[in-house]
């Protein structure tokens, strides 16, 4: 396994997301997919692997919220 797909996985700071879309998807509805959860869900865009068949491996990411500490209101 590479050094940065270990560090994808014991990055404290970040929550990650692997999504895998399937070799029929192209480019543009891929890109869509992921400017969805970008916009909705604070996701953004970790790394991508193209397969030889055109399966696509995606992780996103996105800050972790600390749990249990409310925003302040000033």
């Amino acid at each position: 396994m590479s050094a940065h797909a270990d560090e994808i996985e014991t990055d404290a700071d970040w929550e990650y997301r692997p999504l895998r879309l399937p070799p029929g998807i192209t480019r543009i509805s891929a890109a869509t997919q992921l400017s969805i959860h970008a916009e909705y869900s604070g996701w953004e865009l970790s790394r991508v692997l193209l397969y030889a068949d055109g399966t696509r491996k995606i992780w996103l990411r996105r800050k972790r919220n600390t749990p249990g500490v409310p925003n302040i209101i000033t």
